[in-house]
């Protein structure tokens, strides 16, 4: 019998992020105690829906929580140009019969991690504002936390600022408390995130699995990989996915243990994941940064989960 690892993912779905749950929820390693919902990739009010009607369309009822609406300390800052109108635009979903439970992503978060006898993974695919926000709320349960697999940041460059990635830009200063707290985590960036490439010939390999999941799925990938064509991109980046994946299965991805800062004050870095690379600082090193990918096998188990929803 697996010993199922169990998770909270917090999400802004987003294509990637749909893609993300999908894979969690088809996943016989995660036990999926919920999702949790904030501001990011459009507004609060659609990526709420967004998530709500991937679930309800792949028939996955599980509690799901209303997070921030905008960051800690900015305005939000949403990425319509990346994701369309509804943050979701390519495939025709109908309304969810799903309804959002009553308590606040930080109260369920905190219920949960409370409850349970094991600790709790988390893994954030959009900005960091409720993770923060429950450090906050709920110290004494920081302990029962076992890992945060997120998806954010970059050793080398930005997308959204020529120094910053969005997920991290968007809440910098959640992405401190984050970092700052001493709980493991594992960071799958740009630096990573870029390698996991999704080619035309995935695409129309997930589309042939048939079902209305897969095919759901490579309408998804279909509007996505406009985008990322116009940007020069060979294939589609799937970002969010990566760090479900790793929890997973950890030998997909090639890490290495490094020192990570949040810049929450440059002019031209607000947002910058600050990695000591080459060691300089010698500070403790707080982060296992993602760097690698097998993608030939993050494919296989992208196409193995949209099996399993056949």
């Amino acid at each position: 019998m697996i010993n199922k690892i169990p998770v909270i993912i917090d999400c802004d779905p987003g294509h990637d992020d749909a893609i993300a749950l999908l894979l969690a929820f088809a996943s016989e390693r995660l036990d999926v105690k919920g999702v949790t919902i904030v501001g990011g990739n459009q507004t609060l009010e659609k990526t709420l829906n967004n998530a709500l009607k991937v679930l309800s369309f792949a028939d996955i009822n599980v509690p799901v929580a209303k997070g921030a609406d905008k960051p800690l300390m900015r305005e939000l800052i949403i990425a319509p140009e990346v994701h369309g109108d509804s943050g979701l635009d390519g495939p025709c979903l109908p309304e969810s019969h799903l309804k959002p439970c009553d308590l606040s992503a930080v109260e369920f978060i905190a219920k949960i991690v409370k409850e349970s006898e094991e600790k709790i993974t988390l893994i954030p695919t959009g900005a960091l504002t409720n993770i923060a926000q429950f450090l906050i709320c709920y110290p004494e349960l920081k302990n029962k936390i076992e890992r945060i697999s997120l998806m954010g940041g970059a050793c080398f460059g930005g997308n959204w600022t020529p120094a910053a990635e969005f997920n991290i830009l968007v809440d910098p200063e959640a992405a401190d408390i984050v970092f700052k707290s001493g709980i493991p985590i594992t960071m799958s960036g740009l630096d990573v995130t870029h390698r996991a490439l999704i080619y035309k010939e995935d695409i129309e390999r997930i589309r042939a699995i048939g079902g209305k999941v897969a095919v759901m799925v490579a309408e998804l990938l279909d509007f996505f990989s406009k985008f990322h064509g116009q940007m020069g991109f060979e294939g589609s980046p799937l970002h969010d996915p990566c760090a479900v994946a790793w929890v997973i299965d950890p030998t997909i991805l090639k890490t290495k243990k490094l020192h990570v800062d949040i810049e929450t004050k440059g002019e031209h870095t607000l947002g910058c994941t600050v990695v000591d690379y080459y060691d300089v600082l010698k500070k403790e090193k707080n982060v296992e940064v993602a760097f690698d990918i097998d993608r030939e096998r993050f494919v296989d188990m992208l196409v193995q989960a949209m099996n399993n929803y056949k």
